[in-house]
């Protein structure tokens, strides 16, 4: 089966799939450790809830590429697109565990523990040396690999983090005792609102 009909499916089944799975790039191996499912059209904390965009073209598949975005005015953040063509759906890297170049990784987080190193979507982007650049990217390779692992025969799930629309989906998944999972924040109220 090739990574793209492995991953072609709902998001919020394919991304329990994705813990244990490695991701390969710029001579960093991250092993995925927390995960958040995306379901396009049908879920409010998705990019393309409204539709399609220059932003999120990508979501709408194939499977088996990366969305990647800029948030914060600061931050790169990746997805696995797991939608079939026409579609939009993806999964965000929340976490994960370097396995290989730690030494690479550690260079590019300075000033972070070894547990930092990839926990939290932006630390692992950064771990990884993802870019806006990688946006579309096919994750088959031969720029950046994703290997999936044995499925998962345990993990947890609850909600995702810092979202205020579906926030009570529990589509956020995770290893248990792994020490690079990232702490769940909910998301902060807006003033003035109820």
């Amino acid at each position: 089966m090739s990574l793209e009909e492995a991953l072609d499916g709902p998001a919020e089944s394919v991304a329990p799939r994705l813990l244990g799975a490695l991701l390969t790039h710029a001579g960093v191996t991250v092993r995925l450790t927390e995960v958040e499912a995306y379901a396009g059209a049908l879920d409010p904390g998705s990019h393309a809830y409204r539709g399609r965009t220059a932003r999120n073209e990508v979501m709408f598949g194939p499977a088996g590429r990366l969305y990647v975005y800029f948030t914060y005015g600061m931050h790169t953040c990746a997805n696995v697109v797991c939608a079939p063509d026409g579609e939009a759906a993806a999964v965000l890297l929340r976490a994960g565990e370097i396995v290989g170049g730690i030494e690479l990784a550690r260079e590019r987080r300075q000033r972070s523990s070894d547990r930092d190193l990839a926990r939290g979507p932006a630390r692992l982007c950064r771990a990884l040396d993802l870019s806006l650049g990688d946006y579309g990217a096919d994750l088959s390779g031969p720029t950046i690999t994703l290997r999936l692992a044995d499925p998962a025969a345990d993990y947890l799930t609850g909600p995702r983090v810092g979202l205020r629309a579906a926030a009570d989906r529990p589509w956020r998944f995770w290893l248990p005792g792994e020490p690079s999972v990232s702490a769940y924040r909910p998301a902060k109220r807006l003033e003035g609102r109820d």
